[in-house]
This record gives C-alpha cells, structure tokens and sequence, in this order.
C-alpha cells in the first residue's frame, strides 16, 4: 500500500491569479506526478486549477480590502469612515450651512415727555425665536433666526440703533426708525414623530431627510425635554437661561451685555446622533429603563477618597475628566411616549446667497412690548417690519468629501475636544456663544512670580476684554466671566487651572506735526491724515500685548498724498476715569526703545478712547 506524503510544501505568500495558478501547478507536479500530468489548456484539470486561483485571487483582494479598512489613513469606504470618524470623535458633516447678519428694521411712534422726545418702546417689537426669511431671488434659500429679537433691549451684546425716520412741519419727530442685527442660518425647519412601546436598551431611530444640520430640539408627549449629548456617558449638558433678577440676582445688573447665563445641568433623558452613509441621521438613547440612575454613589470632589459606607469599590471605575456625575446606565430609554424632534435641513452652496436678498418674510411670530396700545399705530408698526442682509451670506457647501473627512478625523483625535495648549484655551474662549456675552480680546499665559519663577506650570491666566454699548473697550463683566468659566469647564484638563482676569487698558492720544506740500489744502490733507490713524488704531484690529511700532506711524502719515514731510509723533497716555480714560497710567517714554513703544510685562492693551478728540495733528513749515 502507498504511503501518504501528510508533509506537502504549502506556500502562502501568492497573491494574484497567476501565481495561485502556478503554485497549483507546481504542487499537482510535485507530489501527483503519476496521478495527473496533462497542464495543456484544454484539459480538465488546468480548468479546476484556474477556477481555484480565481477563488483565491478574490478571497485574498477581499481580505486586503477589509484590511485596509480598518485604518483610518487608507479606509475609502464611506461607511467605514464614518465608523471610524464616530469611534475617534470627530461628527462628519454632511452639509455646510451658510451664515449671515440680518437687519431688522421697524418704526415707533414718537413720544413727548415734557419737552424731550424720544421714541415710545412700547411700540417696539418682540420677534420670537425660529422667525425664517427667504430670499427674493430664490425661494428655495431660507434662513432661519435662532435668537429672539427685542427691540426694546439693547446693549453691547445686541445693541439696538434708533433714528428719526419722520418729522412734522415743525421739524419735531413723529416716527423713529429702530434697527436691530441678528445671525442667520440658512436651513428649513422641520420635524418628524417616533413612537416609542415597550421599553428596551439602546433604542435607535432615523430620521428620513438628508442634509441635516442639527437638531434643534426633542420633547416626548410627556412634556419632558431631551438633550443631544456628545456620547451617552456624559449626563452634564449645557443650559441657557435667561439673565433676569428671578433666575440671578447677582449677576442680572449685568444683562444689558450678557442676555443669557450659561448652566451646567446633569440629565438622564440625553441621545446622541450619528450620519449613517446615506447622509440620514440616527438618534440613538441610553440603556436604561427607569427614570433613576442605577449608580451606587455619585462622587463628587469633597468625597473622592474618602472610605465609603458598606464598601463600595469605586477604584476600578472610569470617570469623565470633566465631571463625576457619569452613570454606567448611560441615560434611559424612551418607553410609551411619542418624541418630537424638530430639526434644521438645507445649507449647500446655493445657501450663500447674495447681498440684500433676504427681504422676504416666511414665518414669523411677533408682539408688542407695551399692552393697551392704538390698533391704528400697531397696525403700522407692524406693516413698517422689513429685512434685508447687508453682506453676502457665506460658510455654505457641500459635507465633507472622502479626503476632508479622514483628515479632520485625524486632527480631531489627538485632544479629544480638550483644551490642551494655550492657543486652545484662546480659541475655546473666543468660541463663546455670543449670547452668553462678546469677549472681543483674550490672551492666555502664565505669570511669573518675583525673580522670574514659575508659579505653577499648570495654572493659566486668561485675560479677558469686553465691549461696552460704544465699542470701547471695558472689563469683561461678572456675569460674562462666570459664563465662560461654565463653558471651559467641559473642555479643561483635570490638572490645569484656569484664572480669569482682567487686561489692562492703557488709553493713548496721538499729536503729530506735518508739513504740506504746496498747492495743497491744509485742512483737507489734515483730515485724510486723522481719518487715516482712526483706522490704524481701531480697536478691533489690535491685539494684547501688541506694540506701536512708530516707524510704521511716520510711513503711513508720509504716504498720505499732500504731505511733504512728518516732522513729529507723539504718543500721550490718558488717563483717569472722571475723564472718561482708564485708571491705569503707563510710563510711554520709559516703555519705548528704538521707536517701538512695548506694552506692560501685564497683559495690555492700547486703545485710543475718543479718536474724535484724542487724535490731533497741527501743518507746521521748516
């Protein structure tokens, strides 16, 4: 009987059909040279052999392929990346939605209190939130209006703007003419009903419409609200309320620039969304099935490490950096209830739309300030109502393509959201919500104790500026510092520490000595000289801790067309606060070195208060 050869010489690096075929081949030859000999193409067998290298060839393209899915760096299938861009948590965006300001534009009658008139806000306006415009050109582009516009409110947060509009034949106003800006975001609101029975873990729904843009909110029949969370163990989610007196009377004086204050509220009845590959959106809550969290303890910082009563082992158990209140039920279920979810659609490249297109209104709901007003005048006033964008709407496109996805996902990863450098907590500062207050300067460090040692290599300071009603600059208020430290809150480092303070203001005054070319007015090449340093020294193109580099001064006065020569720029500090200026002096001449006047060691900035009157020039001869 024949012994049987068990040790056959197998390879596993072939790779391809031909060199499967031939590995087939070699083998028949090898260990059946009696048993089949016959590799002509014809036969019978080269066909078995070549279906098998077929079989092969697939398998292994197929096995690469899944391979190579896995990687972020080499993944082409959408589906796949988006599994990957979730697990590394960065959110694809499937539309870009285009942004823009809107004028708001109503009329009131004026009103007369003794010989003083002024407009009557009890005719202004309350546009409720979610009002949408579309555009004249297209009705297809719509806008929508996140924010409630008060017209009778104004501050440096939403200032509102109030000129005559009409007078009588004594030249005494009859009407006043308001204007109120406000963001807009191009996107269709709509909404969509999902009914819940019987309780069960991690129940998800879809939402049938493409190029969502967000979720703006859900609510169950219940009257519960439900918040969108980044992942379902976070049970903290951001909350604005309202800054009035009833909510805090502490820091309500200062609503005239912070209209909201920013809340961190702990929930259970939380989701999350994900982009499936065929752009719709999945909403997926937790596994929980009672309106009780199923932890044993909620550790807090005056309790962590301490002994607890019956031994509760928390040693082993992972908590969110950011806060402690995480539950390993990961929020609870929906269960026999229906949950509204209203939410925005659009954006795109056609969203950015054109200059003064905005003029149509779609949807909107309004009220008057005041109560027991003439229905002649309301009537008025509401048919005064008009719209238009002022500057194109841009920021719209199409979601991220294949590229720009993998990318951002590999950017995405490396913080996780945190705030890791300074240049992040710079960027997470400026990032404030404007509703929640305008920071308009910011510079982040770390301060030095005396003898130029480190304080604490984990503390920052953030600096802050803010503006007041007339663009001046000011310290950022109570209320807008308590806000911004909530926000860094779900960003900072467990280690670091975060000191907000104020920036000092160092208020300047220029005088400057030219001289004029001949054949040129002297008053008119003075003014282009004064108009052209307004502009140089605006405020909001300045920074922290810039200097005033005085050669560039002299180059810009030079090039005016008319002067001849600058004989001599002096830059003045002002200061003193019954003057209007800031408390702080600072010693110009002391603090300038080959024509470059440097601000403090403490974080500074100089601003030029009143460029109406701080800015002075003189047209001198030789």
């Amino acid at each position: 009987m024949a012994t049987v050869n068990n040790n056959k010489a197998v390879t596993y690096l072939n790779k391809d059909f031909n060199t499967f075929r031939q590995a087939l081949v070699d083998f028949a030859k090898t260990y059946y040279p009696s048993t089949y000999n016959d590799f002509s193409a014809a036969s019978p067998g080269t066909m078995l052999i070549e279906m098998a290298s077929y079989v092969g060839d697939v398998l292994s393209y197929y096995v690469d392929s899944q391979i190579q899915e896995n990687f972020l760096q080499y993944a082409k299938q959408k589906n796949n990346l988006y599994t990957l861009a979730y697990m590394f948590g960065y959110k694809p965006k499937v539309t870009n939605a285009a942004v823009t300001n809107v004028d708001i534009y109503q009329i009131v009658p004026a009103k007369t209190t003794g010989s003083v008139v002024t407009p009557d806000f009890d005719y202004s306006l309350i546009i409720q939130e979610g009002s949408q415009l579309q555009s004249n050109s297209n009705s297809d582009v719509v806008f929508y209006i996140k924010d409630k516009v008060d017209f009778s409110l104004s501050g440096s947060y939403s200032p509102t703007s109030a000129s005559i509009y009409s007078v009588d034949n004594n030249n005494v106003p009859t009407f006043y003419l308001l204007k109120k800006s406000v963001e807009a975001l191009s996107g269709t609101p709509k909404s969509t009903t999902f009914t819940f029975g019987a309780p069960t873990s991690f129940p998800t729904v879809t939402i049938g419409d493409t190029n969502i843009i967000e979720i703006t909110s859900a609510s169950d029949s219940d009257g519960n609200v439900w918040y969108e969370v980044p992942y379902l163990a976070q049970s903290t989610i951001y909350k604005e309320v309202q800054n009035t007196g009833a909510n805090d009377p502490n820091l309500s004086q200062y609503n005239n620039n912070v209209n909201y204050l920013l809340r961190l509220i702990k929930t259970s009845k939380r989701f999350v969304t994900r982009f499936n590959s065929s752009n719709q959106l999945e909403l997926q809550f937790g596994a929980g099935l009672s309106t009780n969290d199923n932890k044993e303890i909620v550790p807090d910082q005056t309790n962590v490490g301490m002994g607890i009563y019956g031994g509760v082992n928390k040693l082993t158990t992972a908590f969110d950096p950011s806060n402690f209140l995480v539950s390993d039920a990961y929020g609870i279920a929906p269960s026999n209830t229906t949950l509204t979810v209203n939410y925005l659609v659009g954006g795109g490249a056609i969203s950015n739309t054109s200059a003064n297109t905005l003029t149509v209104q779609r949807s909107m709901t309004t009220a008057f300030v005041g109560t027991n007003l003439n229905a002649t005048l309301s009537s008025q006033v509401i048919a005064s109502l008009a719209f238009t964008n002022p500057s194109a709407a841009t920021g719209g496109g199409d979601g991220d393509d294949i590229n720009e996805l993998r990318f951002n996902t590999i950017s995405q990863f490396p913080t996780q959201l945190r705030a890791v450098t300074k240049d992040d907590y710079l960027i997470r500062a400026l990032s404030l919500p404007s509703k929640y207050g305008v920071i308009s300067k910011a510079y982040v460090t770390q301060d030095l104790q005396s003898g130029n040692k480190m304080a604490d290599p984990l503390s920052l300071s953030l600096y802050l500026l803010s503006y007041n009603v007339n663009n001046q600059l000011t310290p950022a208020s109570p209320a807008l510092k308590e806000n911004l430290r909530t926000y860094l809150s779900q960003y900072r480092m467990l280690s670091d520490e975060v000191l907000i303070k104020d920036a000092f203001i160092i208020n300047i005054g220029i005088d400057f000595d030219i001289v004029v070319r001949p054949n040129y007015v002297n008053r008119t090449v003075l003014a282009n000289c004064i108009d052209t340093l307004k502009s140089y020294f605006d405020v909001t193109q300045w920074q922290v801790n810039q200097p005033i580099i005085l050669g560039e001064v002299y180059s810009l006065l030079d090039s005016i067309d008319g002067v001849q020569l600058v004989q001599t720029v002096r830059i003045n500090n002002l200061v003193g606060e019954g003057a209007g200026y800031s408390l702080y002096s600072y010693d110009i001449n002391g603090a300038t070195l080959k024509n470059v006047i440097y601000p403090s060691l403490d974080p500074s900035i100089f601003e030029i208060k009143y460029p109406d009157t701080d800015i002075q020039g003189r047209v001198v001869t030789y």
